[in-house]
């Protein structure tokens, strides 16, 4: 991450003294709003952990969520390889558009982004009416029916793999399926996907894929 002592890494001169820069949530990948940052704001932004930028309307420094309490927590800084401007990686603690929305740009949906909030609907699920909703009926019955469901939706998977026709929609079904299933585990057990990703990253970084891939 970008570090106080790197500040004058950046090309102040040519972005006449403001850099722009880019909000992402860390998680899902969204890009969440965009900004502008003096040495200054930026500054504030690393030391105390709130993302700050430099308010032109205002004419001062401004903390996203100094009202609201709608704060972005900062989570990893990269310069572009111009150095003139900013990527910021956050973990929001609220919706980041003024309009209550998640993201300023909040059209965009990325396969990635749908992954996350279907997560996070699922965890949702937990405290609904299992006599209204599968999911929370999967819950309430346990681990091991959980368990039991992703050991049925694995085999369903690899038997449309083996004897799938000319199209491979029900592969693409009974796959689906295995997720969904898996996703409800995960919850279940209190984790989540970004915990699994960074584990399959340490693996890799450890050459722990050498046998597989």
């Amino acid at each position: 991450m970008l570090n106080i002592n790197e500040l004058s890494f950046l090309d102040w001169k040519k972005t006449q003294g403001m850099i722009p820069t880019i909000i992402q949530h860390y998680v899902s990948g969204q890009v969440l709003m965009h900004g502008y940052m003096n040495k200054q704001a930026l500054e504030y932004s690393l030391t105390k952990g709130n993302i700050t930028f430099f308010s032109r309307t205002k004419r001062r420094l401004w903390t996203k969520g100094e009202k609201s309490g709608n704060v972005l927590k900062l989570i990893d800084i990269k310069m572009d390889c111009d150095h003139d401007s900013i990527l910021i990686l956050v973990n929001p603690t609220g919706p980041t558009c003024h309009l209550g929305n998640t993201s300023c740009f909040s059209n965009i949906e990325t396969n990635l982004l749908f992954l996350y909030k279907l997560e996070k609907l699922l965890f949702e699920r937990k405290n609904d009416n299992p006599e209204i909703s599968y999911t929370a009926r999967l819950y309430a019955r346990g681990t091991k029916r959980i368990a039991q469901k992703i050991g049925e939706e694995g085999i369903e998977c690899a038997l449309a793999a083996i004897s799938r026709s000319n199209n491979n929609q029900e592969l693409i079904n009974e796959t689906s399926d295995l997720i969904y299933h898996l996703l409800v585990l995960l919850n279940d057990q209190n984790l989540d996907l970004s915990v699994i990703i960074k584990n399959l990253k340490k693996r890799h970084i450890n050459n722990n894929f050498d046998n597989f891939i």
